[in-house]
């Protein structure tokens, strides 16, 4: 059985990339494009693995991340930041709110599949 990811993210060009790019290799992709509904989709759809921008509306990427794991029905589902934020702190900063990982914007085509099979399995 496919594996469900849900993309949280705002920007169409890039959740368009990332849902090409796994959906290619067999994956069953959500996509929720502001905080608040990626919030509600988890909960409805308890996904393999989540896929959070920082930078979004309604809720901010470490909001989203923190209440994800308020829940303990979502306590196995790893949270991988995929952001352009690159900062110094930017990365322990959303690990600290709740994320396994992180993979910097923008994303290579040719691994970032690969980056995502380390965290959910394919």
């Amino acid at each position: 059985m496919a594996k469900t990811l849900l993309i949280i993210e705002d920007n169409e060009q890039n959740y368009y990339m990332m849902r090409f790019l796994l959906e290619k290799k067999g994956y069953k992709v959500l996509v929720a494009d502001n905080g608040r509904v990626g919030v509600e989709m988890a909960l409805e759809h308890i996904p393999d693995g989540v896929l959070l921008d920082i930078q979004l509306p309604e809720m901010d990427g470490y909001a989203v991340a923190a209440e994800l794991k308020r829940h303990p029905e979502l306590d196995h589902v790893p949270i991988i930041a995929v952001t352009s934020y690159a900062m110094v702190g930017d990365r322990e900063q959303i690990l600290a709110a709740g994320a396994n990982g992180y993979i910097e914007k923008p994303i290579n085509p040719d691994t970032f599949v690969d980056e995502i099979v380390q965290f959910v399995g394919q």
